[in-house]
């Protein structure tokens, strides 16, 4: 082994619970393979369980295990007592298991040690963990490995808080250049003559610019520099998600069964707006809101659930509206949108709704009108006018990207809506509310940035019958 490979294994040794970022190829796949062999072998009544990404990467890694067995003499090989695509029993009473991941995997994990291999492109990997977790937690072992996939998700969390020491993780970081066939290592001159003798020949000290000629600059960022932002064509920059996501910080309390996440609840003195994106609520799509306060452009709530109808929908934002002092709600008013504005303003009468400059209640988005939005969050983003507290939202940033065609999109099986609704909110305060005039605030509950954000009134009121100003001339009669 070379010595990167040695010092994972005595992390795996000193510690029950480890995380691995690593660059690709790096052979920690195939260690954590020979080392649940081991283990299976020279310990008794072991159960060792894979999660991998699907079933096929899960019976390639059971393939290597049996691969390994093959080829060790037989006085050091047990019998053999199961073997199929899933598992292998040996007679020492130990097991090995190699599943794909599901979103009830979690279930079905015991075991006295659990490898999750590439943990970053596991769906459902929260479920998965905080299943398996309380199974483990009593005695069991785990190693989480991965290369990096963006930001906002469990491994990028487990992986930062391992670093700050606020979980039980042990981080482990090992860079392409400790790998002896991509960067020129003394002690090994006899593997860069072999390497030399290949056919194509491999020069080891041109490695790196021709490994780098053939990919992407991000992709090289994320293969081998491991770098966790800047792996794919975001809409937003990676640098920017990076910094945001460090901002987030868990709600102070959650409401409507968890769907509805909050950090600060309304104050007397300030003006909020909720931007919304809308769905059927039938497990496929989700409805989604968020809650802006308007001076300060903080996040301060956050509705996400795929199973609340649009009725039901209503009734909670006319709550919420009404609680952060009568919020400017903007929402759009295509297909399902026009249901949501239906139950809003004719049955429930909430009377802050927004209406464009033709006063139709709602925004009607168009591809024209849909990319100025989405501009104008990337800008309300970029120059942290808006500032957003949940990790829920920078997941889903995290997946929107540019397509090849040039349309900013969520990934295939991903999710756009809070995206969507974030957008709503930043078209609200770029095109609407910074044409009205500034209200005043006590000085001491804000701050000479905040007074720019602060409009006087939360909707345009036209005059009629050329009247401008009240008669009051009755009053004095």
């Amino acid at each position: 082994m070379y010595p990167f490979q040695k010092m994972i294994v005595n992390c795996l040794e000193d510690n029950r619970f480890n995380i691995l970022r690593k660059f690709r190829q790096a052979g920690c796949t195939t260690i954590s393979a020979a080392y649940a062999l081991w283990m299976a072998i020279f310990q008794e009544h072991k159960t060792i369980v894979f999660l991998s990404v699907g079933d096929t990467e899960s019976t390639e890694i059971l393939d290597r295990i049996k691969i390994m067995f093959d080829e060790l003499p037989i006085f050091l090989k047990p019998e053999i007592l199961q073997e199929n695509m899933h598992n292998l029993k040996l007679s020492t009473g130990s097991v090995i298991k190699s599943r794909p991941s599901g979103k009830q995997s979690g279930r079905s994990l015991a075991g006295s040690y659990l490898f999750i291999d590439e943990a970053a492109f596991i769906e459902h990997i929260e479920s998965i963990w905080a299943a398996v977790y309380p199974i483990i937690s009593t005695g069991g072992r785990a190693f989480v490995l991965s290369t990096v996939n963006g930001v906002g998700n469990w491994y990028y969390d487990a992986w930062y808080r391992a670093i700050e020491g606020a979980n039980s993780f042990h981080p482990i970081q090992i860079n392409w250049q400790d790998h002896p066939e991509y960067n020129r290592i003394g002690g090994y001159e006899h593997l860069y003559r072999a390497m030399e003798q290949r056919d194509p020949p491999i020069n080891i000290d041109k490695w790196e610019e021709t490994t780098r000629s053939n990919m992407s600059h991000k992709k090289w960022l994320q293969e081998y520099e491991c770098e966790f932002l800047g792996t794919g064509d975001t809409y937003i920059e990676g640098s920017i998600l990076t910094s945001m996501y460090k901002r987030c910080k868990d709600p102070t309390y959650r409401t409507y069964n968890n769907k509805l996440y909050i950090w600060e609840d309304p104050q007397p003195t300030r003006a909020y707006m909720i931007g919304v994106d809308v769905s059927l609520g039938r497990d496929r799509d989700y409805s989604a809101f968020h809650i802006i306060d308007i001076y300060s452009g903080e996040q301060v709530g956050e509705f996400y659930s795929n199973t609340t109808p649009i009725n039901d929908l209503a009734e909670i934002l006319n709550s919420v509206g009404q609680k952060y002092n009568q919020a400017l709600i903007i929402l759009e008013r295509n297909s399902i949108g026009h249901n949501l504005i239906d139950h809003l303003f004719e049955r429930l009468e909430y009377e802050n709704l927004y209406f464009d400059d033709k006063r139709n209640i709602g925004i009607q988005v168009t591809t024209k009108n849909r990319d100025t939005m989405l501009a104008s969050m990337e800008e309300c983003l970029r120059v942290d006018r808006i500032k957003i507290n949940s990790k829920r939202t920078i997941s889903e940033l995290n997946t929107f990207i540019v397509s090849l065609s040039g349309k900013a999109q969520a990934e295939r099986s991903k999710h756009d809506d809070l995206v969507t609704s974030l957008a709503m909110c930043s078209f609200g305060l770029t095109t609407y509310l910074e044409n009205n005039f500034v209200s005043f605030i006590d000085g001491k509950t804000q701050t000479p940035s905040e007074k720019l954000l602060a409009p006087v009134r939360l909707r345009n009121v036209n005059s009629y019958g050329g009247i401008t100003k009240e008669d009051i001339k009755w009053l004095l009669k």
